[in-house]
């Protein structure tokens, strides 16, 4: 198949690409970059309850903004370059489009970041965590207290020839919620037990989401080429993960179309080739088709035998695009012989709100096909509008064609259902420190599931959460 040959031809040439980074001489390590980036704008400083405000629209796009579009302070500003901004770490373009892995999200994103410089190196530090209380009603619900979110940091090295080498790890303690997750009705992926198909939980992720390595090297002052290594990581397939989608990311409830966009996120063994040219970007990953195994502890072995190719464009600040394909291996445990592909649209939008405000929206479809051409589609529409610094609202509705809620003979799939979920709430912040908020939060969530299912869920059934929040940015 072609996914045998295309994958090892990618993590050859990644290689032959990212180790000369390796290799650079030690003497230019204190040089400028050769491309310098444009001063920011000049206004006045803001005050420090705006340091989480997106740049206005017709601000310079390059200024205040790390690697993964968080809002970079003062004192960073002036720690490099004395009031110069810096670009991407994968090219020239503005850091607040840089989101998952390799993906991208509109220019006018933010979130946040605290700063800090050694020598020739920059960091990042950033954690958001969750403590929440889930109740699902009807016959398959259950109610739990869990601890959700991740903990990131970044270490980048600039070169004096515009090339860029980024470090990047993210933990999370989703491990110590136990192996079957959280209640999350209409929900279905991987396995406690390596035995039986969760269902109506959401699965824990890894306790290390992503260890990861870039190297990016400048053509032109618009172009670049790119390579990223990671174990585990996120391939070149979707929009954003979801925790990481201004759209969702103040909601504690995982999207049930979670494995038609994103399941990708945290593969053990991805690497990736990528070229941009302004505000196109196309690139392509090797990468291990099988999810991780129920141990969230340990490294699950690298294997790359599935394939992603993905095309992005942000045609202005506001908007980003993409669409993808994946070929992937053996996905699930417990049908290892069982491949499929998958495809993916996505489109976000992204606007300021006032003087600190936003509002950002994200519409996707997805579709996997498995051996058996046989297809599932799923829909999804998530929105979040922030009008200050201390209140954020959110809304997520999404429609999945699925065979896994009734699970047939020997734990294998059932019969195709179409079911929908629609789900609102909101968060307070407050801010306890100038890079610390706590927020409280809650949100109410409806599910709908056709006649066949009602005995099973009681009929249409609801739930919601309740949670706290710490923020450091």
């Amino acid at each position: 198949m072609a996914h045998h040959t295309l994958a090892p031809m990618l993590g050859a040439s990644l290689l032959a690409l990212a180790l000369p980074a390796a290799a650079q001489d030690h003497q230019h390590h204190s040089a400028p970059p050769a491309q310098p980036v444009q001063p920011a704008p000049a206004h006045p400083p803001a005050p420090a309850h705006q340091h989480d405000a997106p740049p206005v629209a017709a601000a310079d796009p390059h200024a205040g903004h790390d690697m993964s579009g968080h809002d970079r302070s003062a004192e960073d500003h002036q720690a490099h370059g004395e009031g110069h901004a810096m670009t991407s770490a994968l090219g020239p373009w503005p850091m607040s489009r840089d989101a998952s892995g390799t993906s991208w999200q509109p220019d006018l994103s933010e979130h946040g970041g605290v700063h800090w410089g050694s020598g020739d190196w920059t960091f990042m530090g950033h954690a958001l965590l969750n403590l929440t209380y889930d109740w699902q009603n009807g016959p398959r619900g259950d109610d739990m207290t869990f601890v959700s979110g991740m903990i990131m940091g970044a270490a980048r090295r600039d070169f004096a020839d515009g090339s860029v080498l980024n470090l990047r790890a993210m933990l999370s303690p989703d491990p110590f919620m136990g192996k079957d997750g959280y209640p999350l009705l209409l929900a279905a992926g991987e396995t406690a037990d390596g035995v039986t198909p969760l269902v109506d939980r959401q699965h824990p992720h890894e306790l290390v989401m992503e260890l990861s390595a870039s190297y990016s090297r400048r053509l032109s002052d618009k172009d670049s080429v790119f390579a990223y290594i990671g174990y585990p990581g996120e391939p070149a397939f979707g929009p954003p993960a979801f925790m990481h989608r201004m759209s969702t990311m103040d909601s504690p409830e995982a999207p049930i179309t979670h494995h038609w966009l994103d399941s990708t996120h945290i593969v053990f063994g991805v690497t990736t080739l990528g070229w941009a040219h302004d505000a196109f970007k196309l690139e392509a990953s090797a990468f291990t088709g099988r999810e991780p195994d129920e141990d969230r502890y340990d490294f699950d072995q690298p294997d790359l035998d599935s394939w992603a190719v993905r095309g992005s464009w942000n045609p202005s600040p506001e908007w980003s695009l993409q669409a993808s394909y994946a070929d992937v291996t053996g996905p699930e445990q417990l049908e290892p012989e069982e491949d499929e592909t998958k495809l993916s649209a996505s489109a976000i939008h992204t606007r300021r709100v006032g003087a600190d405000g936003w509002w950002s929206s994200t519409l996707a479809w997805g579709r996997k096909t498995n051996d058996h051409d046989e297809s599932k589609d799923a829909w999804l529409f998530e929105t979040a509008v922030s009008p200050d610094d201390r209140w954020t609202l959110f809304a997520r509705a999404e429609r999945i064609e699925t065979d896994e809620l009734v699970p047939g003979h020997g734990g294998g799939h059932g019969e195709l259902y179409t079911v929908a979920k629609a789900s609102v709430g909101a968060i307070h912040d407050w801010r306890v420190a100038q890079n610390v908020r706590v927020g409280v939060g809650a949100l109410y969530s409806l599910n709908s599931v056709p006649g066949a299912l009602e005995p099973l869920y009681g009929g249409d059934p609801d739930g919601g959460m309740v949670f706290v929040r710490l923020k450091v940015q």
